[in-house]
């Protein structure tokens, strides 16, 4: 019985690629025990920042009026008053107001550099130009005139 085992283990020692299989097969078997990190749900993804047109194509009128600012500026934004968009609708050029504490450093638009850098923020805090300068006028205040 001794020496039938031993022809066996000795004809799988005969056959290198039986061996290199069996092995590959091991390596498979002990590597999927492990767990990956996208399988991880404890451990959080890192999101993609984004540029000035990803974050003004979710705001009404693609964000003209409203306030944006780059990350790690502290008291710095632009109000956009105009957006010139390429087809795709992620890149193009942008011109806006640029304030500092809320109050408006120049009274014409100027270009904004810098759009396309994965870095920018829109500010909820600061109110919209147009939603500050309206009143609420009731229609005898305006001026029209009903005849009966």
């Amino acid at each position: 019985m001794a020496s039938a085992l031993g022809s066996r283990v000795g004809s799988v020692g005969n056959f290198p690629l039986l061996r290199s299989t069996l092995s590959f097969m091991r390596a498979l078997s002990t590597s999927s025990a492990t767990t990956s990190p996208a399988q991880n749900p404890k451990k959080s993804k890192r999101r993609k920042k984004k540029n000035l047109f990803e974050v003004a194509q979710f705001l009404p009128n693609w964000g003209i009026g409203y306030h944006m600012a780059k990350t790690h500026w502290k008291e710095v934004s632009y109000e956009i008053t105009k957006l010139n968009l390429y087809k795709d609708g992620r890149h193009g050029k942008a011109w806006g107001i640029a304030h500092k504490n809320g109050l408006p450093l120049a009274d014409a638009p100027k270009k904004i550099s810098g759009v396309h850098k994965r870095c920018w923020k829109y500010l909820t805090d600061v109110v919209k130009a147009s939603e500050s300068s309206t009143t609420l006028t009731s229609p005898t205040d305006s001026g029209l005139k009903v005849e009966t």
